[in-house]
């Protein structure tokens, strides 16, 4: 059976591992981490993951965190008053039609590589640069690069035509806490929208110690929430967090009076630029590698598409390798691979390139709109799961106030 290399064991790599697996393939991981390095490391991501994306896991049989993950049942969405700032000048919240959940990576891909080991997988501890992509690339009949960070990265170009900012556009923090007070009626991905200052968003998770909230912040690059550089201990990162709310967000302030971090490695902080690299890497020697997930489109976590960009890229891979069969792993198949994937993620990545910006005359009247709208809000709390569908609306003012018109009439399910 043909041989397939990943490196990097994260939310892109895995699942294309274990479906490999599953079909026989002689499948092998390469990580610079052991599980017990992720298990007692630093928080990787904030990962809120729709249901689409959490399909893919189920189709492959990973989804052990269903009963324990708390769920996230909607998607609210505020706008502070300018004239009043402790006042809502927005302020709307729909309904998912199926839950999403958001697991630690260190709950999630310790398990995962130690399942992948004992279902038959080759987990190989090793830093990867050019001279072992060589030797990899030699011995397997395809390597692709799933890692989302380090040098190794950098080797694949960066796609010109496709990225639109080649600096950070926010600086990014994440705090994970217990006893936040959850949000009346669901659960919700609670987003708040700042003009000029940036973006506050937080949902329920499972994190080591159980269920807690995730706090995410964006910052506009030399604003009032780039306050993150400076705060060296955990204890100066939560309260950095905290003061920042009781400042813009006292309706958020009120659900964090008791919070506390969840453990001393449960925050972050950092910046990278949104980028779309091209696919195919092709060694000193001629031999290519295939780059897969934040390898090679890497989206703000404005959105909060990351994981689900990764899981889906995924399932577009596994079944083009599948459906390959013998076939040779050529350059124009791994370019015909990516382009499945594009295919979808270039909306995904128009979308979340937009909300760093200065809302569009389109965009702010769906946004603003969905207020007096029930069915409006219920539509783009869903869209998260699937963005291609706020494509034309989304930019396009005459197909937006259709879609406005449309759902004005409409009923939602309670």
């Amino acid at each position: 059976m043909r041989k397939v290399a990943i490196v990097g064991a994260g939310q892109a790599g895995m699942p294309v591992a274990f479906g490999l697996l599953a079909k026989g393939y002689e499948v092998a991981v390469f990580t610079n981490r052991s599980p017990d390095d992720i298990r007692g490391g630093r928080v990787m991501s904030s990962q809120c993951m729709f249901a689409e994306a959490l399909d893919v896991e189920r189709r492959l049989g990973l989804n052990f965190w269903d009963d324990e993950c708390p769920p996230v049942q909607g998607i609210g969405f505020a706008l502070p008053n300018p004239d009043q700032p402790d006042t809502k000048a927005v302020d709307w919240s729909g309904r998912l039609d199926r839950e999403a959940q958001a697991t630690d990576q260190r709950v999630k891909m310790p398990y995962w590589l130690e399942l992948f080991e004992q279902r038959g997988g080759k987990l190989i501890m090793e830093d990867v640069g050019v001279a072992e992509l060589e030797r990899i690339t030699q011995e397997y009949d395809l390597t692709m690069l799933a890692a989302g960070k380090g040098e190794v990265v950098k080797l694949f170009e960066r796609d010109d035509q496709r990225s639109m900012y080649d600096k950070p556009q926010r600086a990014l923090a994440l705090t994970y806490v217990h006893g936040l007070e959850p949000t009346p009626e669901y659960s919700r991905v609670s987003f708040n929208f700042i003009p000029g200052v940036g973006e506050y968003f937080v949902f329920p998770s499972l994190t080591l110690s159980g269920p807690c909230d995730i706090m995410v912040f964006e910052g506009v690059p030399g604003g009032p929430l780039d306050r993150f550089r400076d705060a060296k201990t955990p204890e100066a990162h939560l309260e950095q967090s905290v003061s920042f709310l009781r400042e813009f967000l006292p309706w958020e302030a009120d659900r964090a009076r008791n919070v506390e971090l969840t453990d001393a490695q449960g925050y972050l902080s950092g910046a990278f630029p949104p980028t779309v690299r091209k696919p195919v890497l092709t060694l000193p020697s001629g031999r290519m590698v295939l780059g897969l997930g934040d390898a090679v489109v890497v989206n703000d976590p404005i959105t909060g598409q990351g994981s689900n960009n990764a899981a889906k890229a995924a399932q577009v891979y596994l079944d083009s390798i599948l459906q390959r069969g013998e076939g040779a792993f050529d350059r124009n198949w791994m370019q015909e691979t990516f382009e499945r994937y594009w295919d979808y993620a270039n909306l995904v990545v128009r979308w979340t390139n937009s909300m760093l910006k200065p809302p569009t005359d389109s965009s702010f009247a769906l946004l603003t709109s969905a207020q007096q709208s029930p069915a409006l809000a219920h539509f783009l709390a869903n869209s998260f799961n699937h963005p291609p569908v706020l494509f034309p609306a989304w930019e396009d003012l005459s197909a937006a106030q259709a879609l406005i018109e449309k759902t004005r009439s409409q009923s939602v399910a309670a």
